[in-house]
């Protein structure tokens, strides 16, 4: 999942023995982040030439190297020698990559810590930022060294669609204006939802002279 609190808690609460795991496409993009606010803030600091190899290099400084054509590798290295802090910025974004390698989440911690020392007089608040979310989010990223929870992020990503798609069901379901339980229920049997799941949607009432045609008289 993604590190966003109330995901966390409400996976907690209603899944009390689930292990956590969060997300390493989210946990790496906000260290891609971090990255591009060091970026941005280079840009305004510096001026001239220096200024000009830093323009329109956004997507060569946040991609990973393997992924640059040959020309967007040469714009890369002209930017890291030119720019010092941008070096080390992007030189402690790919070392942070080996996280991902640990088998045991002591060395994994050890790794960690390591490379959070390393930000120290660095002038890195950004990374400074992320580090401390990833302390405060441990135990979710240190789950990723256990072999049980080597999990392919394709079967989560299909597993979270599947869940987003009998979301917009059900509510679709409960939002619907329905005449009566009976087209309430046909509706969802329609949708798919589980019977124990329907709605209990408000069903008019024929006495009601709101609801009757006119002309119609009264039952009574």
């Amino acid at each position: 999942m993604d590190m966003w609190k109330p995901f966390r808690v409400s996976t907690q609460r209603h899944a009390p023995k689930a292990a956590i795991l969060f997300d390493r496409f989210h946990v790496v993009k906000h260290l891609g982040d971090a990255l591009d606010v060091i970026r941005r803030s280079e840009y305004k600091r510096v001026t001239g030439e220096d200024r000009g190899f830093i323009k329109g290099q956004r997507y060569v400084l946040l991609s990973r190297r393997e992924n640059l054509s040959d020309d967007a590798r040469k714009n890369l290295e002209r930017l890291l020698q030119a720019n010092a802090r941008l070096n080390i910025a992007y030189l402690l974004r790919e070392q942070f990559e080996q996280l991902w390698d640990y088998a045991d989440a002591a060395d994994a911690r050890s790794f960690f810590d390591a490379w959070r020392e390393q930000l120290r007089d660095r002038d890195l608040e950004p990374y400074e930022k992320f580090a401390a979310m990833i302390d405060r989010n441990w135990d979710g990223i240190a789950a990723h060294s256990q072999p049980t929870h080597d999990i392919p992020l394709g079967f989560v990503e299909g597993l979270n669609n599947k869940i987003r798609v009998i979301q917009r069901r059900a509510t679709a379901c409960a939002t619907r204006n329905i005449s009566n339980s009976k087209s309430s229920h046909q509706a969802c049997r329609n949708c798919k939802i589980p019977p124990e799941t329907y709605p209990n949607l408000p069903t008019k009432n024929p006495e009601d002279p709101e609801n009757k045609k006119p002309g119609q008289k009264s039952g009574h």
